[in-house]
C-alpha cells in the first residue's frame, strides 16, 4: 500500500484563539491544572498521559463529569491485560439518570423530522414524563434488571423514549431498523432471548411506503420468549394495531398517573446493549456493553472530541441499526438536544440533509463518507443554497474519507468548519481516532488519537510504526471494549475476533499510518486487503479509483 509521507500536507482549517479557548478540551485541561495540580504542554503530551496513566485519566473523566456512583468504586482497573480486566470494581450507577441532569425547561430535548412529519420538538419535561410512564407500563409487565428489551424501530423519538426506560430499570437494549430482513431480525434477536418487543407498523423511505405488519407478525412467531408487543401506529396514524392480535398500542402504555422517573442503580459493568457485527460466517456477533463503560467513554468523547456543548444541537444521520444511533443519544448526557431523521438522505434529493440543517438550526453535523462523496459527485454547493450559520461542524465515519472530500466540505459547505473525521466500530460503540479543537485539519488525515485509546499502528511482528501502514492496534483496555459476546461459551469468538493475531492486543483490523505529526490515514480494512506485486492496496483507494 503506498502512501506519500514525503509530501507536505494541505492545511485545510486552523481552529481560532477564541475556539480553543471555548473548547471542552480546554476547560478540562483548566481543571487539571487546578484540581490534579497536571499541566500538558500540548494535546499529544496529554494524549500521552491519559494513556500512561490509564487509572489516573479515567478517574479525571468520573470527577470531571460528576458520574453519579450509587455505591463507590474499590478500584478504577483490575487484571491489566487484554480481555481479562475490569473497570470501577463495586460502583454501581445508570447511565440514564445521567441524562437527565442537564434538562433545561426553555430548551428541546429531542427535535424530530421524517419524510412524513414536519419538524417535531418534545422538550425536556414531557421526554421525562413519557420515560417515566413506559418505565412503569415496563415494570407492570414484568420487566425488571436483565431483561432484554428489543425494538424494530426507525429512528424516531419513540426509540429514545424506550431506551430510556428500559435501561432506567436495568434492562438490556437491543434494536434493529425495520428496513432489515425478517431472517436478520431474527438471526440477531433470537440470540438474547428478548421479554418485550417494540414494533412499528411500517414506514417511508424514498417516497414509498413500506408496510411492516407481515413481518412483525413473522418475527414475533420466531421469537417464543417475547410476552409483550409494543406497536408504534407509524405509516398509519389511526392503526388500531388489529393485524397483530395481543399487540398493545404505544399511546395506550401510558398512565394518567405518571410517577416521578427513578433509577436503579446496576454494577459498572452490567450490560447497557447488545449490537451486532457480521463476520464471515456463522450468525452476527451480539457485542456486549457495559452501562459505565459507554457512560464514561461517550461523555469523554463528545465532549472533547466533538466538542459537544449544552444546548447544541447534535445530529448523526443513521438508523437503529448502526452503533452511531445509540452513540447520539449520548448528546443527552451533556445537555445537547438529540436530532433525529427518518428517510432517506437523498430524497427528494441530496439537499434534503442540507436544508434540514437550517431548519433545525444543527450545530453538528453527522453522516457518512458515502454521503459526502455523494454530494460531491453531484456538485451540490450546501453553503451557497442554505442558511448554515449555527453549523460548526461536520462529522464523517462509516468509510474513510477520501481527500477530496475534505476539499468539497471547504469550498462548498463552509469555510470557517471543524472537520472531524473519524474512525472506530460497533465493537467499541465509539471512534478510536478523530477530531480534535485544538488541532488544525490537514487534507486526508484525522487529526488524532482519542483520549485513554493506546492505538498504534504494527507490522506483522508486532513492531510500532511511523510514517508507514500497518495493522491499527489497542494495546491497552478502553472502558467501552465488549464485557463479552452474548451467548459465547469461554469467549471463543470473542478473543478470535480480536486477540488472535497478537494475544492479549487488540488488533481491529483497519489498515493505518500514523504520521510524524500525530495525524491518522485510514486505508480500509485490513481483512479486505489485495496483495498486488508485494505492494498492499486497502479498500480505501479501491474506493476511491470506483469513484
Amino acid at each position: 500500500m503506498t502512501t506519500d509521507s514525503n509530501a507536505s500536507p494541505t492545511l485545510l482549517w486552523n481552529p481560532s484563539e477564541t475556539f480553543r479557548r471555548q473548547s471542552r478540551l480546554t476547560h478540562y485541561l483548566q481543571w487539571l491544572a487546578r484540581e490534579k495540580d497536571l499541566e500538558f504542554d500540548d494535546y499529544q503530551a496529554l494524549w500521552e498521559w491519559s494513556v500512561d496513566d490509564l487509572e489516573g485519566f479515567w478517574t479525571s473523566i468520573a470527577d470531571y463529569f460528576e458520574v453519579i456512583f450509587h455505591q463507590p468504586y474499590r478500584s478504577v482497573l483490575s487484571g491489566k491485560a487484554m480481555p481479562d480486566f475490569r473497570w470501577f470494581s463495586g460502583a454501581t450507577l445508570n447511565y440514564a439518570e445521567h441524562a437527565f441532569r442537564h434538562a433545561h425547561p426553555d430548551r428541546p430535548a429531542i427535535l424530530f423530522r421524517s419524510e412524513r412529519h414536519e419538524l417535531i420538538e418534545i422538550g425536556w419535561a414531557e421526554l421525562r414524563q413519557q420515560v417515566a410512564s413506559m418505565r412503569a407500563y415496563l415494570q407492570s409487565v414484568g420487566v425488571s434488571r436483565g431483561d432484554r428489551v428489543v425494538a424494530f424501530l426507525p429512528n424516531i423519538p419513540e426509540a429514545t423514549i424506550a431506551f430510556l426506560a428500559a435501561c432506567s430499570l436495568g434492562a438490556i437494549w437491543s434494536s434493529c431498523s425495520p428496513d432489515f430482513g425478517v431472517n436478520s431480525v431474527v438471526d440477531r434477536f433470537q440470540q438474547i432471548e428478548p421479554k418485550v418487543l417494540f414494533a412499528v407498523d411500517g414506514y417511508q423511505y424514498n417516497g414509498k411506503a413500506f408496510d411492516k405488519q407481515g413481518d412483525v407478525q413473522a418475527i414475533r412467531e420466531q421469537l417464543p420468549t417475547v410476552e409483550q408487543l409494543v406497536l408504534v401506529p407509524y405509516l398509519q396514524a389511526e392503526n388500531t394495531g388489529e393485524a397483530l392480535p395481543g399487540c398493545i398500542l404505544w399511546n395506550d402504555t401510558f398512565r394518567a398517573d405518571v410517577p416521578e422517573l427513578t433509577f436503579d442503580p446496576v454494577p459498572f459493568e452490567h450490560p447497557i446493549w447488545v449490537l451486532y457485527s457480521s463476520g464471515t460466517t456463522g450468525i452476527p456477533k451480539a457485542i456486549t456493553h457495559s452501562h459505565g463503560g459507554v457512560l464514561l467513554e461517550h461523555f469523554k468523547y463528545l465532549a472533547f472530541h466533538n466538542d459537544l456543548h449544552e444546548g447544541e444541537r447534535f445530529f448523526w444521520f443513521s438508523t437503529t441499526g448502526w452503533m452511531m444511533w445509540n452513540f447520539v443519544q449520548a448528546s443527552l448526557l451533556l445537555g445537547a438536544t438529540i436530532v433525529l431523521y427518518d428517510g432517506s438522505p437523498g430524497y427528494p434529493d441530496l439537499n434534503a440533509l442540507w436544508k434540514f440543517t437550517e431548519e433545525a438550526g444543527i450545530h453538528h453535523f453527522g453522516t457518512s463518507a458515502p454521503y459526502m462523496v455523494a454530494c460531491m459527485k453531484q456538485g451540490l454547493e450546501p453553503g451557497r443554497q442554505f442558511d448554515l450559520r449555527a453549523l460548526r461542524s461536520i462529522g464523517s465515519t462509516g468509510a474513510p474519507l477520501p481527500p477530496e472530500a475534505f476539499d468539497w466540505a471547504y469550498r462548498n459547505v463552509k469555510e470557517d468548519l471543524w472537520l472531524c473525521s473519524m474512525s472506530g466500530g460497533t465493537d467499541v460503540c465509539t471512534a478510536f481516532v478523530g477530531g480534535c479543537p485544538l488541532l488544525p485539519v490537514y487534507l486526508g488525515e484525522i487529526q488524532c488519537r482519542g483520549l485513554g485509546c493506546s492505538m498504534e499502528a504494527w507490522d506483522d511482528l508486532g513492531n510500532p510504526l511511523i510514517e508507514e501502514v500497518g495493522e491499527m492496534v489497542v494495546t491497552k483496555p478502553m472502558p467501552s471494549m465488549p464485557i463479552y459476546f452474548w451467548n459465547d461459551p469461554g469467549k471463543k469468538r470473542y478473543l478470535s475476533s480480536y486477540f488472535e493475531m497478537f494475544p492479549g492486543i487488540w488488533r481491529h483490523g483497519d489498515w493505518l499510518k500514523i504520521t510524524s505529526r500525530g495525524t491518522l490515514v485510514i486505508l480500509g480494512r485490513s481483512d479486505a486487503t489485495l496483495n498486488r506485486q508485494g505492494v498492499r492496496i486497502g479498500t480505501a483507494e479501491i474506493y476511491r479509483s470506483l469513484h
